[in-house]
């Protein structure tokens, strides 16, 4: 296995490229660990809280999975402090394989990955407007961060950690507030370049400011902000959050691919 990644991993993920966006764009980042066969695994870690990232192709064999399974293992991800971002079908062989050694490994969130070739804008009204985040709105954005991670429970960070992110947010152009009439941020959502792709995220509506339809109208112009850029706009949601996946499909989002993470 090589320590690094190249144009070869690049082209197998294109095969997957909707559930693996996030692996493509971290491969050539800074990374704790990055494993690669450039064929048919590859085991990518970034740090803590984040989760390791294992591709294997689809109808992987048992050997295959077994031995993206002892890598793991030799790797030390094994020990109940790590979460892992694969398909059902290695995650399956990953859960039975723990458990004939005393090992506990589950389904922690089910993952779905949906793409916008023609957004549909919004039948409901509501008031406010989109606003691109300034350096003036960090602080805020900070909150954002913050109030984003703490809602879907993972990944969670220091409040420094979300003002350095949201610093680069700001300064790559791509991140928005939706204010109300009153002038109030109620609503967050950025993207980011990943290949041909636009990876949506940070999609959060503060709790009392909910079901007012703010988020589904700034995703809606955020989508199309990265349509008219030249990308296909991409997110991945909670599969079992009905109402937000409810929402996306109302702008013209369609489910493309599925995968979990486990821990």
């Amino acid at each position: 296995m090589d320590t690094f990644a190249d144009e070869r991993d690049y082209k197998i993920l294109s095969g997957d490229k909707y559930t693996f966006s996030v692996l493509s764009r971290i491969i050539g980042g800074d990374n704790e660990l990055l494993l690669s066969d450039h064929e048919k695994l590859i085991i990518c870690f970034t740090c803590q809280p984040y989760p390791v990232w294992i591709w294997t192709p689809d109808a992987a064999s048992e050997d295959e999975m077994e031995f993206a399974y002892k890598c793991a293992g030799e790797q030390g991800f094994l020990d109940g402090d790590h979460r892992f971002n694969m398909k059902y079908e290695l995650a399956e062989y990953f859960i039975n394989r723990a458990a004939a050694e005393g090992l506990d490994l589950k389904i922690t969130t089910n993952l779905f990955a949906y793409d916008c070739l023609s957004p549909v804008a919004p039948l409901t009204e509501t008031d406010g407007e989109i606003h691109k985040c300034l350096e003036e709105d960090l602080d805020e954005l900070v909150d954002f961060f913050e109030m984003f991670r703490d809602s879907v429970g993972i990944d969670k960070e220091s409040r420094e950690q979300y003002r350095i992110q949201a610093y680069e947010s700001i300064n790559s152009g791509n991140t928005y507030f939706w204010k109300n009439a009153s002038g109030k941020s109620v609503a967050s959502c950025g993207w980011h370049p990943v290949n041909d792709m636009a990876s949506i995220g940070l999609v959060y509506t503060r709790n009392e400011e909910r079901r007012k339809h703010y988020a589904e109208h700034l995703v809606y112009q955020v989508t199309m902000i990265a349509k008219s850029a030249g990308y296909i706009p991409m997110l991945y949601t909670d599969a079992d959050y009905a109402a937000s996946n409810a929402c996306y499909e109302k702008i013209g989002y369609v489910l493309r691919g599925k995968l979990c993470t486990i821990g």
